[in-house]
């Protein structure tokens, strides 16, 4: 089954676990310095918001799956519709070890698909490996801060 996921870039992250905790009546499944999760089962969500990002707003849209299959059937979808993919395979993001790919809708809305394979303790070990001011997450990136290959709303910063 698989859980549909939203990504928000927010500019307070205090303010907003507040608000999200309240709208939700639940508390954050994970909890870092620059990002908060919750795994919902009503409605059946991943609703993660974090700090990074150029401005407030929904960064990017996607499905966890429950597992390899039901990731695979995602991307077979989306190679029989032509659908522009950007495959990243087994990498590190919002604390998180996944498989994924990404698919990028008409209007430039960036879609994650991808199955979390277990926690890590850094936001993504390839960005723990550069320095702060060439930091990036997830895909290999353009210079915008954009996945290479695929086009994807400015500032996306994934998971």
């Amino acid at each position: 089954m698989k859980r549909f996921h939203v990504h928000v870039h927010v500019d307070d992250l205090g303010k907003s676990i507040a608000f999200y905790s309240k709208l939700f009546a639940a508390e954050p499944t994970r909890v870092e310095g620059d990002y908060a999760k919750w795994m919902l089962d009503d409605p059946r969500i991943n609703f993660a918001i974090s700090t990074r990002g150029e401005r407030a707003g929904v960064d990017h849209l996607g499905f966890q799956t429950d597992d390899a299959a039901e990731l695979a059937e995602l991307k077979a979808r989306a190679e029989a519709a032509d659908m522009a993919l950007l495959v990243e395979g087994e990498t590190t993001c919002c604390y998180a070890r996944s498989e994924k790919h990404w698919v990028t809708d008409p209007q430039g809305i960036a879609w994650e698909h991808f199955h979390t394979l277990g926690n890590v303790p850094v936001f993504s070990e390839r960005e723990s490996e550069q320095t702060a001011s060439d930091s990036a997450c997830c895909a290999p990136r353009a210079p915008r801060g954009k996945p290479l290959g695929i086009a994807v709303k400015s500032g996306s910063s994934c998971c």
